[in-house]
């Protein structure tokens, strides 16, 4: 991903590249105001010095292996064997994976919600911002706020200089900001923070973000590079393992950041059943494997590549239209065929796409009137969401993130944290640092002041039970010793593994509606419950009875084999982690069509969407456009829509106002009309007609943006409304019928 100022530009990249290949103005921007700030902070720094012996007053060495780094120039425990399979490491937060979730040791479910620091990647091999801030300050400031756990990308090359006892003193260190660390190595300053993510109950996951100690290291599509070699990779894998064997602050392991590469590139990334050097399912599968051999309670992570043949073409072509093609690591397409095989430890394995939004690359699937349902749809499922639907393995999005712009990236950035925080997906964003180009940070550019705008977006979607944030480790409280904010496992689990302690159910669903209705099918959707634990699904009641025979992931589904022109009851209950459910929803009563089809054959459609994020105040904010899908023209005089609502008492007399249309709110005539008996989801409806006018085969109104509000300004409530848009983009409105003179021509009214 975004990686911070470097010395220079690293290489263009083509218009559709991936986040990471590439740098818009304002990297270069930043790149000239860090190299400002290192002229003036690192002058606090203490210089380069030769390796020092580690603290290892907590590192657990592997077996044999002496207690610190050897002297500079020597191998550090080369002759030293591997620990055997399986043996015990010790600690109890060790995690492994059951189906779609991740457990702890008794089998209660946990989530990893946490962030990127970088820095121990690039050249000054540690984490940038140290310049600046206290490390102890900013560790703790994560945990406070829910960080936990934080991914930390290193380099293959970084990983041998510390096993080969070459750990320097890095230069970007504020030694007067962090006197704690004045005259570490870089080894020791990490051994440091990990002592700092004990005391404050963050756990951490180790990435090799790529094989050189390079700000753009990332850009080279491959795990070798130069000198270092896929055996180096794999070495180097192996040492750092050996090393933490025995610290369960140390959870996981992110095997190789965004392999890819397009289809005529070379080298790049494929995934496959080979065992060729650029099949990342295989080098993925190797590390995993050799890391489990010296410490099998570790998670370990793989990410997708970039692009996977079409049916029918193979990894041969050169042709971009032969591939499917998404972000840098974000396409798995390939393990419906090719699973990745740890073995016996097949339940440590989590797979870890990366996503990003139109201000990182103007990808395709950000035209037109794209939306969540668009997104989840042709990017997210057949990329790597089908993993975690079809309970194949647990998903952890390891770099999602960007520009809070008010637009598309911000639109994007809120749908992706919905569905975290919906399907309880495991999450690293990106990222802490404020000197990331593309995306910005967590941290203003002071290194010091949140971003609250960001981190209020983010907060929904990290683990939270009662109002505080739940850490990863059984003992100590997320934010240390006596946190205000945070909770360990046991606190949330009690001890041991005698079930969850959560019996608080979740929030009952709202906004229960019928999207279609057909004569033999509806279609639901509801708004998300909430939970302290989270929302691991839904179960649909029909007249009574549960008809889902497992819980519904999402928050849509299709009730099939039913009678034509009879009447349906539906409620909704949400289940959490723990078993708990949540009341019922409010009831939607729905009428199937009749047989034949039932619904009216004409030339017009409706389009609805609502942009109104409250769903209780005093106003009705429908948006409407009425679409002619004939072949001949249709005089708009003749033509009204209805859309059916409930006033929810108060005073009877509604006003209804056009406050923008694109053929013009003079053109506009509206009417609200009460009926003569209520029905299920309205007491009336608010027809929409046109003074005048033709409206052409194949085009539409144009957006018309419409509001009701009562006499006494009373509130409505529109959860149960039969004609209320689920959606915030424009989808076909069947609930609000429409007519040519007296004939119904789409959609139904309310039965």
């Amino acid at each position: 991903m975004a990686q911070p100022p470097t010395t220079s530009a690293p290489p263009s990249a083509p218009p559709s590249a991936p986040p990471s290949a590439r740098r818009p103005g304002r990297a270069r921007r930043l790149r000239a105001l860090a190299a400002g700030v290192l002229a003036g902070t690192l002058l606090w720094a203490a210089g380069p010095a030769d390796a020092a012996p580690a603290d290892t007053s907590r590192r657990a060495p592997a077996a044999g292996r002496p207690a610190g780094p050897p002297a500079a120039g020597q191998a550090a425990g080369r002759d030293a064997a591997p620990p055997p399979t399986g043996s015990a490491a010790p600690g109890d937060d060790w995690l492994h994976t059951r189906g779609n979730r991740i457990v702890d040791a008794h089998g209660n479910e946990v989530r990893l919600t946490g962030a990127n620091w970088f820095g121990f990647n690039t050249t000054e091999r540690v984490f940038h911002g140290l310049w600046s801030v206290n490390i102890t300050e900013t560790t703790r400031a994560m945990a406070q706020r829910g960080i936990n756990i934080v991914r930390v990308p290193v380099s293959t090359q970084l990983l041998l200089e510390w096993r080969d006892g070459r750990a320097a003193v890095p230069s970007a260190v504020n030694a007067y900001a962090n006197p704690e660390l004045a005259g570490k190595t870089t080894l020791e300053v990490f051994d440091h923070w990990l002592d700092l993510c004990e005391q404050y109950g963050v756990k951490v996951m180790l990435d090799v973000h790529s094989a050189e100690a390079d700000n753009a290291g990332h850009v080279h599509p491959v795990w070798w590079k130069g000198a270092i070699t896929t055996e180096d990779f794999h070495a180097a894998w192996e040492w750092v393992t050996a090393r933490y064997r025995g610290d369960d602050t140390l959870v996981a392991m992110d095997i190789k950041n965004e392999p890819h590469g397009g289809a005529g590139d070379s080298p790049r990334a494929k995934w496959d059943g080979s065992t060729d050097q650029d099949n990342f399912k295989y080098a993925c599968e190797t590390a995993g494997k050799r890391i489990l051999a010296v410490n099998p309670h570790l998670l370990i992570l793989c990410e997708g590549i970039q692009i996977h043949p079409k049916d029918g073409a193979d990894w041969s072509s050169t042709d971009a239209g032969h591939y499917h093609s998404t972000w840098w690591g974000g396409n798995l397409r390939g393990v419906r065929d090719h699973p990745v095989d740890l073995g016996a430890h097949g339940d440590q394995l989590v797979y870890s796409p990366h996503d990003y939004g139109p201000l990182v690359a103007p990808q395709p699937w950000f035209t037109g009137d794209w939306n969540r349902a668009t997104l989840e749809r042709d990017v997210w499922d057949p990329n790597w969401l089908y993993l975690h639907k079809e309970n194949t393995a647990p998903v952890l999005i390891g770099e999602w993130g960007g520009f809070l712009d008010g637009g598309p990236n911000e639109k994007w950035m809120t749908a992706l944290r919905d569905l975290i925080a919906e399907q309880g997906l495991h999450h690293t964003f990106w990222c802490l640092n404020p000197n990331s180009g593309d995306t910005g940070g967590l941290l203003l550019g002071d290194w010091k002041t949140w971003d609250e705008e960001k981190y209020a977006l983010l907060k929904p979607a990290l683990w939270q039970h009662r109002g505080k944030f739940v850490g990863l480790d059984h003992r100590v409280p997320l934010g240390g010793a006596g946190s205000a904010t945070g909770l360990s496992l046991t606190d949330v689990y009690g001890d041991g593994g005698g079930g969850p302690a959560d019996t608080a159910p979740p929030t009952a669903p709202t906004g229960l509606t019928a999207t279609a209705t057909g004569a033999t099918s509806v279609t639901l959707r509801w708004s998300p419950s909430t939970d302290d634990t989270g929302v691991t699904g839904y179960d649909v009641h029909r007249d009574g009875v549960k008809v889902t025979a497992a819980p519904v992931t999402g928050t849509t589904w299709t009730d099939t084999g039913l009678t034509p022109a009879t009447r349906h009851t539906y409620t909704v209950r949400a289940r959490d982690a723990a078993g708990n459910t949540s009341a019922p929803s409010a009831a939607l009563t729905v009428t199937t069509a009749p047989a034949g089809g039932g619904e009216p054959a004409g030339t017009l459609k409706v389009l609805h969407r609502t942009t109104d994020g409250s769903l209780t105040d005093n106003a009705i904010r429908p948006e409407l456009r009425i679409a002619n899908t004939g072949a001949a023209p249709v005089d708009l005089a003749a033509v009204t829509a209805r859309y059916y609502f409930s006033r929810d008492g108060g005073a009877p007399s509604v006003s209804a106002w056009c406050d923008h249309a694109a053929l013009g709110c003079a053109g506009v005539r509206l009417r609200v009309v009460p009926l003569s008996a209520p029905v299920a989801g309205a007491d009336a409806y608010l027809e929409v007609g046109f003074a005048g006018g033709t409206l052409a085969a194949g085009r539409d109104t144009g957006e018309i943006q419409l509001r009701m509000s009562k006499s006494d300004w009373s509130a409505f409530d529109e959860r149960d409304d039969h004609s209320r848009a689920p959606s915030s983009a424009f989808t076909d409105a069947r609930t609000v019928p429409a007519y040519t003179g007296t004939a119904l021509v789409w959609g139904a009214p309310p039965a």
